[in-house]
């Protein structure tokens, strides 16, 4: 919520502080990039104290980091929280596939759709409700809503504090001897290349429709668009909780979505405007879609034990990819004055993950996950 929250103030941000594009894509897009690089870190990090535990941690660094991107406006004050914040973000995000191998080993895919259903309610609720609620509620300062987004991430960490799940812990001990990534295997490139695609496609769309939309004179799109690109993420993730055992692991609903979603970023751009909200809702569905299938495969290509360093690895390169993705696309805006160009790194990304789709050896990964839904 509180990254997803940015997204529809940018223009207010980039009026009040002066700033252009090129650093617009990186406000957006910093806690992308320590998504992966924190990402290792945070393996360690389970490796010493457990995934509860980091998740508890970095949902503490979440919430008050994000409380003080709040304090100002001062330009290098919200590149530092926001630094701060990604760090947070990237520290729960190997702990999330760590905790579903522990407590779920039977039911991956079902374990990963179910979380993920979260994950993206909490996108959608920071796109949708920050411009019709949150900003009318703190008499539009865009610095106060930081903060009021920053109060369920505190929430939540109480609430997991409190929760004890009496599984979990025996296996997260047993892997404290590693964490460092094998950077030899084929397998961590594969994933790590795939989760750059995902990230691209979903980051480079939702960086940059609110000043796209208003390049367009078209700046009441901004809301919709936002809206339906999470919105439709969730009837996809829905979806997957009940077809995990058919769809998880399996090569053809990979790239049929990866496929889907560069149709919808093309579509953003070749269409009226009016297609935006259409095209941009059909890049959330299969964006989500994507991004569930593929965060799955940690569980199941790891070892028990392993999970951790599997995951971080695909966030680290996954992550960091999608990060330059951003920037570049401001940077070809500013460079060129045509707005379009600004998806092109995107489309890119999207490419890629068609690719990675298309060519990733899932016979041996389908079996487990057969077996396992």
């Amino acid at each position: 919520m509180t990254l997803l929250a940015t997204s529809p103030v940018l223009p207010l941000i980039r009026q009040d502080l002066g700033l252009d594009e090129t650093a617009i894509g990186a406000l957006s897009t910093l806690p992308v990039l320590l998504l992966g690089i924190a990402a290792i870190p945070g393996a360690a990090l389970i490796a010493r104290i457990g995934a509860r535990r980091a998740l508890i941690t970095g949902l503490l660094i979440i919430g008050v980091s994000a409380a003080l991107r709040g304090i100002g406006p001062w330009t290098p004050l919200l590149f530092a929280t926001t630094f701060a914040m990604g760090a947070g973000i990237a520290m729960i995000q190997p702990a999330f596939p760590s905790l579903v191998a522990e407590w779920f080993p039977g039911r991956i895919g079902l374990a990963t759709a179910t979380y993920s259903n979260g994950l993206l309610a909490g996108e959608m609720l920071g796109a949708a409700l920050t411009l019709p609620v949150v900003l009318p509620l703190v008499h539009g300062s865009w610095s106060w809503s930081f903060v009021v987004w920053a109060i369920p991430v505190l929430a939540t960490a109480l609430l997991v504090g409190i929760a004890r799940p009496s599984v979990g812990g025996r296996g997260v001990r047993r892997a404290r001897v590693g964490w460092w990534p094998n950077w030899h295997e084929a397998i961590y490139w594969r994933l790590g290349l795939m989760q750059a695609g995902v990230s691209a496609l979903y980051f480079g769309a939702i960086t940059f429709i609110p000043d796209y939309s208003h390049a367009l004179g078209q700046p009441e799109l901004v809301g919709p668009a936002l809206t339906a690109l999470n919105a439709a993420q969730i009837p996809a993730s829905v979806g997957l909780v009940f077809a995990a055992g058919r769809l998880v692991g399996r090569k053809g609903p990979l790239l049929a979505s990866a496929l889907a979603g560069l149709a919808g970023l093309v579509g953003m751009v070749v269409l009226p405007p009016i297609g935006m909200v259409a095209c941009a809702g059909l890049q959330g569905f299969a964006g989500a879609l994507a991004l569930v299938l593929v965060l799955a495969l940690p569980p199941l290509v790891a070892r028990r034990g392993d999970v951790h360093r599997v995951s971080a690895a695909m966030f680290a390169l996954g992550y960091t990819s999608a990060f330059v993705v951003s920037v570049a696309g401001g940077a070809l805006w500013d460079a060129t004055q045509v707005p379009a160009v600004a998806f092109a790194p995107a489309a890119l990304g999207a490419l890629v993950l068609v690719v990675g789709a298309a060519t990733l050896p899932t016979r041996q990964v389908s079996l487990k996950a057969a077996g396992s839904a």
